[in-house]
């Protein structure tokens, strides 16, 4: 047994140890601008980081995630905070679960990665209005992301919760946070509000002090509008880019101090109706050795995507409408299921040529599973269920009212109306100035007719008698994240306009589908005794046990059209069978009951089902088979040119 120590010694260790604390340098991160460098602790460092976004990626997921990024050499992690995933309605925050901010700032402490943090308060990010909460557009006339004074007070109570949050978490004091990005890429967005950023610089300020470095991050052509003295100027560019003309380009807005990449694209988004975008992995191998060698701080936008489950997904506005997939892989060094791919491992051996790697082999892809074919039942059509969807009942106006106007902020809503006169011949049905945001699954007397779409299909032809039921699903398919400077209203913008006749007397129904999936629907259904598939907006459902060992899986929805797939009640995203590139849904191994307990799975399709309305569970995901011949009639020859790579 070791000797105790003498009391007396504790007595003299005690004052000697505050002495000492009381003279070390205090923990900074800073710029050098005389060395082009930033100093950690005073000590020359350069940062690798990697993007991964806490919001699309279950949270027991986290340590998983940001263990393997430091496995890879990176020595930092960089996310936005998204608004309108914490403050759902105005003064209601939820930093709970998923949401636990606090809990993923510790995360990344436990994995030894200093951070980076976005937290906007516009982040795009591809998601739903660009971070923003939809709840700003119920009064029409903000103006986002400008000095509006209505937008300020909306931001300014915000920040007021969140930054305290963080506060502790500052590099300064103790935490891992070592620079804040003030808004998002605003040389980007055309109106150039200067004042509005010397308020988000100032707010910042007071919230969290002068000794945190704040920054801007732009592309190129961004930089103008985008940068602001006193915060640190940062670009974004991808492996394709000319790197020597646009960091020449940065030196004019920042002459000194390190060069940073704060968005290195590692890949690309996709939206639906295009190919899977991929980027080759010698080539983004090679512009990140590129930069390193210039003594650069890089970060990989993304390291790993994750998913867009729920209705969370963004949309782009570049000619079109163009709504952003449920898969989020980004194709990205670490896939959307976790797994380590061949450009991670690229990537290590060029990180590793610059900073010491951490030892230890990076974890083996997870247990894939596969199972199926399994049938589904339908469960009823959606107008079956319209008193469970929408308990209190429609709201009644003259004209059609927006999702934003009876404070449906994502999701579906129904506007039901009836004719005031017979409709001998089939007689054009259509919305004025593309009022149709996002998709019309119409129905008459419950019969499905046809879809409207935003930018795509403007018509349809409808006969009916006096007093039929005219009844229009609108689904939102995420609210633009980029590409516009105007307010994304979802609905019906317009009156609909049958032959010459403006509809009016409409009742709205906002649907709360999640909840009916939820908690109304019972586990198992009674197989069906119909000969022919309904058309329209159907539920379909089934159970399932697994036997065996459960893993991750992919949910394979072959002749499926388009649709929402719930498993045990959690919302997995859309699926869009007919359209592509995606045909099938990450489903984490921690959304399945094992030991045999009975699963169930819920589908809302929206169009048709198969002659054989079954699905699958694949071992592989399959990202990349877009059906081009299922809608080419509606689009332009110049559909399939690539897109500006811009914007995040």
């Amino acid at each position: 047994m070791a000797p105790k120590k003498p009391a007396v010694l504790h007595s003299l260790l005690l004052p000697l140890l505050t002495l000492l604390l009381s003279q070390a340098d205090p923990r900074s991160f800073v710029v050098d601008r005389d060395h082009d460098r930033f100093l950690l602790d005073g000590a020359p460092f350069r940062y690798v980081s990697g993007s991964l976004h806490y919001f699309r990626v279950p949270r027991v997921l986290w340590a998983d995630r940001l263990w393997k990024m430091r496995l890879s050499g990176l020595n930092a992690v960089q996310f936005y905070v998204p608004w309108n995933y914490h403050e759902p309605q105005p003064g209601v925050y939820n930093f709970n679960g998923s949401r636990d901010l606090i809990a993923f700032l510790n995360e990344a402490a436990l994995a030894d990665l200093l951070v980076i943090l976005r937290p906007g308060p516009y982040i795009c990010a591809e998601w739903e209005m660009g971070g923003l909460p939809s709840w700003l557009l119920r009064k029409p006339k903000i103006h986002l992301r400008t000095s509006d004074p209505v937008f300020l007070a909306a931001v300014d109570s915000w920040f007021k919760v969140l930054l305290p949050k963080i506060y502790p978490w500052l590099y300064q004091n103790g935490g891992n946070i070592i620079s804040i990005q003030v808004e998002n890429e605003y040389g980007s967005y055309k109106a150039c509000d200067f004042s509005y950023l010397r308020h988000l610089a100032g707010l910042f300020r007071a919230l969290l002090g002068d000794k945190i470095l704040l920054f801007t991050t732009d592309g190129p052509e961004g930089l103008k509008c985008g940068s602001l003295q006193g915060l640190y100027t940062t670009v974004d560019f991808g492996p394709a880019d000319n790197m020597t003309k646009i960091f020449t380009l940065l030196r004019k807005f920042e002459p000194h101090g390190p060069l940073v990449n704060s968005e290195y694209y590692t890949g690309w988004l996709d939206y639906w109706g295009q190919n899977h975008s991929t980027r080759s992995t010698s080539t983004v191998a090679k512009g990140l050795e590129t930069m390193l060698k210039l003594g650069a701080s890089v970060n990989m936008y993304m390291f790993h995507g994750g998913t867009n489950f729920g209705y969370w997904n963004g949309a782009d506005e570049k000619g079109r409408f163009l709504p952003i997939t449920t898969s989020y892989d980004y194709d990205a060094p670490i896939s959307e299921a976790g797994d380590p791919t061949p450009k991670l491992f690229a990537l290590r051996d060029v990180i590793s040529k610059f900073q010491e790697i951490p030892l230890g082999p990076l974890p083996p892809p997870s247990l894939k599973i596969m199972l199926g074919p399994l049938t589904l039942y339908p469960a009823g059509d959606l107008l079956t269920f319209l008193d469970f969807l929408c308990p209190q009942g429609p709201i009644h106006s003259i004209l059609p009212m927006t999702f934003e106007a009876v404070k449906q902020d994502h999701g579906f809503m129904l506007y039901r109306t009836y004719l005031t006169h017979t409709i001998f011949e089939p007689t054009p049905f259509w919305v004025p100035n593309n009022g149709v945001h996002d998709r019309a699954y119409v129905m008459l007397d419950g019969v499905f007719q046809g879809v409207l779409e935003r930018n795509m299909r403007h018509q349809l032809f409808l006969m009916g008698k006096l007093g039929t039921k005219l009844d229009i699903l609108l689904e939102n398919m995420g609210r633009l994240s980029f590409g516009s400077n105007s307010s994304d209203f979802k609905g019906l913008l317009e009156p609909p306009i049958l032959g010459q006749t403006i509809l009016t007397q409409w009742m709205m129904f906002p649907l709360k589908i999640d909840n009916l999936v939820k908690w109304w629907f019972p586990s198992q259904f009674l197989k069906s005794s119909q000969t022919q598939a309904p058309s329209g907006p159907t539920f379909y459902s089934t159970t399932f046990p697994i036997l065996g060992i459960v893993g991750d899986t992919f949910l394979y929805l072959p002749g499926w059209t388009k649709g929402q797939v719930w498993i045990n009640g959690f919302n997995l995203g859309r699926y869009w069978t007919k359209r592509g590139p995606q045909q099938t849904l990450y489903v984490p191994r921690l959304l399945l009951f094992s030991r045999g307990a009975l699963n169930k799975i819920t589908l809302l399709e929206l169009e048709n089902v198969p002659p054989r309305p079954q699905i699958q569970f694949l071992d592989k995901p399959i990202l990349n088979s877009t059906l081009y011949e299922t809608y080419m009639y509606s689009l332009s020859a110049d559909t399939f040119e690539p897109m500006e790579l811009s914007g995040h």
